[in-house]
């Protein structure tokens, strides 16, 4: 047994616990997404106050985290659908695996000025 693991599960394991974190927190993103819209109908000055604290810097890093978990989980999504309906799937799953951590890296590198640009000319000036 791996040091430091409960099961013997190796990149399978870790990436189908990756995709049922990923989705918990999409899931709550979503709700509380929902909560704070729908407080413009109830009010507008609250409803300001709240986008304000949306546009500071440590929301910006979990933006970013927002979309590593969005994106991580529509590639590894497509991964197990692959699994799943494609009959030589479990042969190469591995394989894909790593091909969809890389897609994500890549992806990840460039969702970095674009997300957190404005958090760096907050804190450090432009």
């Amino acid at each position: 047994m791996p040091a430091g693991t409960l099961y013997r599960g190796r990149e399978g394991m870790w990436s189908w616990v990756a995709h049922r974190v990923t989705g918990v927190l999409i899931f709550f993103f979503l709700f509380v997404h929902v909560l704070d819209t729908a407080l413009v109908r109830v009010s507008p000055e609250a409803y300001d106050d709240v986008v304000a604290t949306y546009k500071t810097p440590i929301v910006a890093v979990m933006e970013y985290g927002l979309v590593a978990a969005i994106l991580f989980h529509a590639l590894n999504g497509l991964r197990v659908v692959a699994v799943d309906f494609w009959s030589k799937g479990p042969k190469y799953q591995k394989q894909m695996l790593w091909t969809v951590m890389s897609i994500w890296i890549v992806l990840m590198a460039g969702a970095i000025y674009p997300v957190l640009g404005h958090a760096a000319r907050e804190l450090f000036g432009s």
